[in-house]
């Protein structure tokens, strides 16, 4: 991947190595001499976001999924065993930190990615009348309150706006480590929110697109720190500033439109493998910023436990509350029992070229202007502004319904009502806004964390040999909600979540 020496810059955040650091350690792994430059700087932070992903763990574990039943041709993969783990919402094992797609790879990443984005802020601290690393002090604060805000979400009990907030959160770290086995605490998740707060505020003013000449979505643009600012604040429940930092991106509904994802045009006459690579090109307007993965999730169709025939009629085929029809690609190009969104492109990097050896990796859309308007809908909804929130909602159906027409399809509360049977006005449109959502997003992820802040209770099937199922569920209040961290954590004198 490129500039993946990077990854190293720093000494391997809370005695957690990624693959094949052991072996990096043995010689000198602090490559900070060698920064010396603003270009430098500016390499060092392509670094700085994440190289694993969440799509496995947090789609796996959330109501998107399905038991499809044994058969004999399911592939094997080395992550179908974490996949099936994900399932039922059971703790990785030991050495899991390097099999990508887990908990703990992810854990690793971020923190990896952390500790390039300190490395760089520690040289800009040290060099502070250079005005061309202004810019770069901005997204480094970024990625590093970004880094920390999925950690929290992921690994710690879900912020509850008003809420004391006071159970553990994680560790935030603002300096490079210096020690290969350092101790660490854990925060409370209000410190945690608190101190990603400041980062993303502090930072937020330094962003400068200009310096971004090449692939700005992979680094946080105003646009794309717009769009993060309105998830946190959501998520914090301060919805006044969720609403004005959305509306730095969105503004009329015909500025809007273009800018979301074409699934009842361009999207719905594309080739499947066409589709695919769109889906996560930086090109498309509803990106906003990409990340790249290591990960083999574009092959989770294989396995037994996933995206089937009767999560696809709850969400993509579903009736929805227009009456018309979406224009979602439905489960892919492949039959029965091997359903796929098919939004990912699996990418390869060859370790030395001609090999046949190397790294599965995706693009994985980190932020989208899909996602931010329907954040801000749930914003309006949640501060009672009803009338803005269904202006969201029906310009964002203007490009996910066939044959879309205003006069037909419109939303209106008195629809909401019908469809759902819930005569309140602000229930109607949360569970209006979280149905498209969980349509919309389908492999990305994003469902978890919706369903953790709304307190759904997630329910999984499971099929026997003689076609008889049952269930099993994951209450609001389950441990299990949230993810285990590392054993390798407990050395660093973390302590772990509750079982």
């Amino acid at each position: 991947m490129k500039n993946k020496i990077y990854i190293y810059i720093a000494l391997t955040a809370l005695g957690i190595s990624a693959s094949g650091c052991k072996k990096f350690l043995e010689h000198t792994p602090d490559l900070r001499t060698q920064l010396n430059s603003t270009e430098k700087v500016a390499q060092l932070l392509t670094s700085a976001y994440p190289k694993g992903t969440y799509l496995d763990f947090t789609e796996l574990s959330s109501d998107n999924v399905e038991d499809k039943g044994p058969r004999s041709d399911y592939r094997t993969l080395s992550t179908a065993v974490s996949w099936e783990r994900n399932y039922f919402w059971q703790d990785f094992v030991s050495g899991s930190e390097e099999i990508s797609g887990t908990t703990d790879f992810y854990w690793s990443s971020a923190y990896l990615a952390i500790a390039s984005a300190n490395t760089a802020l520690q040289y800009i601290e040290n060099n502070p009348i250079d005005a061309k690393l202004r810019a770069y002090k901005g997204e480094a604060l970024v990625a590093r309150a970004y880094a920390h805000f999925m950690l929290v979400n992921l690994y710690a009990r879900t912020y509850v706006p008003n809420g004391t907030n006071n159970s553990p959160g994680i560790p935030f770290l603002t300096a490079p480590e210096t020690v290969v086995s350092g101790k660490y605490s854990r925060e409370t998740v209000a410190e945690t929110y608190a101190k990603i707060e400041k980062d993303l505020t502090d930072g937020m003013p330094l962003i400068d697109n200009s310096v971004y000449k090449a692939a700005p979505k992979y680094h946080f643009t105003l646009n794309a720190v717009n769009a993060f600012a309105a998830r946190f604040y959501l998520f914090k429940g301060d919805f006044a500033k969720s609403i004005m930092y959305a509306g730095k991106v969105l503004t009329t509904p015909d500025q809007i439109k273009p800018m979301l994802r074409p699934w009842n045009t361009t999207y719905q006459n594309a080739a499947f493998d066409a589709f695919n690579i769109m889906f996560t090109q930086s090109s498309q307007n509803s990106n906003l910023l990409m990340g790249e993965a290591n990960s083999v999730w574009a092959r989770s169709h294989y396995i037994r436990y996933g995206f089937g025939r009767a999560t696809a009629a709850a969400t993509v085929s579903a009736a929805n509350v227009t009456g018309g029809e979406f224009a979602y690609r439905g489960t892919g190009p492949f039959i029965e029992p091997f359903f796929t969104a098919y939004k990912f492109k699996e990418l390869f990097f060859e370790s030395k070229i001609g090999s046949g050896f190397g790294d599965p990796y995706i693009m994985v859309p980190l932020f989208t202007v899909d996602e931010l308007l329907m954040n801000r809908a749930e914003a309006y909804t949640s501060s009672n502004q009803f009338d803005l929130a269904l202006q969201d909602i029906n310009t964002f159906l203007s490009t996910r319904i066939k044959n879309y027409n205003p006069a037909a399809h419109t939303v209106t509360l008195a629809r909401i009502a019908s469809f759902y049977n819930i005569t309140d006005p602000k229930e109607g449109l949360i569970k209006t806004i979280l149905e498209l959502k969980r349509a919309e997003f389908i492999s990305e992820g994003i469902r978890w964390f919706d369903l953790n802040r709304h307190g759904l209770t997630i329910r999984h099937s499971m099929l026997d040999a003689n076609g008889k199922t049952t269930f099993i569920e994951l209450g609001k209040d389950d441990p299990r909600r949230l993810f285990q961290l590392p054993e390798a954590a407990v050395k660093a004198g973390l302590t772990l979540n509750p079982r």
